[in-house]
């Protein structure tokens, strides 16, 4: 894959995207804490002095600046190039985290990072070439195309499974179950 001048922007702008979100969820968590704190009432139970707490308030900011840099990033260079450094986000959250708020990184953590950093770099280098789609009829065209309409039908069949008999059974004390809704659901856009 080429790397233009435009890519190069949205390169960049998709890096400053994931350090914003990553910070935006620590800020947000402190001034959770904070709020907590000076109420007695968690916001996990009801609470919602955190709306008060201008702390929170910047972690959204800053979330709201990560999202539209992420957006226009993808006006610089193809979905193949942003989107993979969404995933660093997470990685700035866990350090953050580990220096902020005193939490401990444990060793599946700190693997899930080293995995995180090794997939996007390896589907960055080994990114297929885009074309430009040019006209509505050329997405309908792919959009009906036998392999992708058995995969859409592969993931609703799964996301209803794990809705409906997993996620009632061990959903609660198993985490993998909603994240494996929300990862299929997501892959499909």
């Amino acid at each position: 894959m080429g790397f233009s001048e435009d890519n190069l922007k949205g390169f960049i702008l998709a890096l400053l995207s994931s350090l914003f979100i990553g910070a935006s969820f620590i800020i947000k968590k402190k001034g959770l804490r904070r709020a907590a704190a000076a109420s007695g009432v968690r916001a996990g139970i009801g609470g919602f002095s955190y709306l008060l707490e201008p702390l929170w308030w910047l972690g959204m900011i800053t979330m709201i600046i990560g999202e539209i840099a992420n957006c226009v990033a993808y006006a610089f260079a193809p979905a193949v190039l942003v989107t993979p450094l969404g995933a660093l986000s997470i990685i700035v959250s866990a350090v953050l985290a580990q220096f902020i708020l005193n939490e401990k990184l444990q060793q599946l953590g700190i693997l899930g990072c080293v995995m995180c950093i090794a997939g996007s770099v390896v589907i960055v280098i080994h990114a297929p070439q885009e074309h430009p789609i040019t006209s509505v009829q050329e997405i309908c065209s792919m959009a009906t195309q036998p392999a992708f309409l058995l995969y859409v039908a592969s993931v609703i069949v799964l996301v209803f499974i794990l809705i409906f008999h997993f996620a009632p059974q061990c959903g609660h004390s198993n985490v993998l179950v909603f994240t494996g809704i929300c990862s299929l659901m997501g892959s499909l856009s």
